[in-house]
């Protein structure tokens, strides 16, 4: 279990950094989260909702899969009434035939946090109509798509009910910009010359001491450089006497 906390508190400070998500620790209890999902594609039809859900964790993570649950259920083909999900990430490792689900779809334990909200939002835009979770919805987006989308609408403005006070909301244009702890440098994504998402701190890093190092090359070259020419003087003075 102490790895398990360990890797969770990781993944923890990790994701405090990211502008897509506001999570805190639930009674101090690292197998307790409590997540809110910021939707920041303006393209999508939940673009600036805030939505509260609930990870909780086995003590054997990450051999076995979270449970995520929306505080407020969605009208979603994929998502139940009681506000879990019927996704693929989070059933438990191995092919099941009886779905046709493989492994490779469902939980395995090189999957993290990250990956399971990604799978979310990605999953809120991009319904499977066929889902049990919730049939009338599914009928309702393959059927009446204009209908669903008023649905959508209302559970989208329910969403910013649960927006803390003094929580400033980010958008797609603040989208890259990451949360620093008191003291760090803050520098958006537009102003920023890396051209990946490889960029980071450690990036920085290895190349501040790449150049200590070939700055400790170029002087011992020069140590070397006067001792030759004091070595050569040296003969020349013993030649001649």
């Amino acid at each position: 279990m102490a790895s398990a906390e360990r890797l969770l508190m990781n993944e923890f400070k990790s994701m405090s950094k990211e502008t897509w998500t506001n999570i805190e620790l639930i009674n101090e209890n690292v197998f307790e989260w409590s997540v809110a999902l910021i939707v920041l594609n303006p393209d999508s039809l939940y673009y600036g909702g805030y939505f509260k859900a609930k990870l909780s964790f086995p003590k054997n993570y990450p051999y076995s899969p979270p449970d995520f649950k929306f505080v407020r259920p969605l009208y979603h083909p994929n998502i139940y009434p009681d506000g879990r999900l019927c996704i693929s990430i989070l059933h438990a490792p191995g092919d099941d035939e009886m779905s046709g689900e493989t492994a490779a779809e469902r939980w395995s334990p090189v999957q993290r946090v990250e990956t399971v909200l990604i799978s979310v939002l990605s999953l809120l835009d991009d319904a499977e109509v066929s889902s049990p979770a919730n049939v009338d919805a599914g009928v309702m987006l393959r059927n009446h798509p204009e209908q669903y989308k008023e649905m959508v609408r209302k559970d989208l403005e329910t969403s910013k009910q649960d927006i803390p006070a003094g929580f400033v909301m980010p958008t797609h244009e603040t989208a890259f910009q990451t949360k620093k702890d008191d003291g760090d440098f803050d520098m958006s994504w537009e102003d920023s010359d890396v051209e990946s998402w490889g960029g980071s701190d450690s990036d920085e890093d290895l190349e501040e001491d790449s150049e200590d190092l070939e700055a400790a090359d170029l002087d011992d070259e020069e140590d070397e450089d006067d001792e030759d020419h004091k070595a050569a003087g040296s003969k020349g003075t013993t030649a001649k006497s």
